[in-house]
């Protein structure tokens, strides 16, 4: 569970996302839902090369889902990492 692959699962490129790196040096990532601030940091600063400055995150809870039946299924649990870079440190996301 150290490895920086196993801690970052995906970018998330949304509008409000796109708009954070441009304005404010800031990515949203989305990681393990067990992952710590600092694992993130590390991760990050393994991956991209660069200088991270701070780490917010935000749990999410899976949606409850129903298909004309009445068993429920539900998505999974997720968390949200909103990284802050060093002034002048870029991620090229494409």
């Amino acid at each position: 569970m150290n490895e920086p692959y196993d801690i970052i699962t995906t970018i998330r490129l949304t509008e409000k996302a796109t708009i954070l790196a441009e304005k404010d040096n800031k990515y949203v990532f989305q990681v393990r839902p067990h992952a710590t601030k600092t694992q993130i940091r590390r991760a990050i600063e393994t991956l991209y090369k660069k200088t991270v400055v701070s780490v917010n995150t935000a749990n999410y809870a899976g949606k409850k889902k129903r298909e004309r039946t009445a068993a429920f299924g539900q998505q999974a649990d997720w968390k949200k990492a909103i990284v802050t870079l060093k002034k002048g440190d870029k991620i090229e996301l494409a």
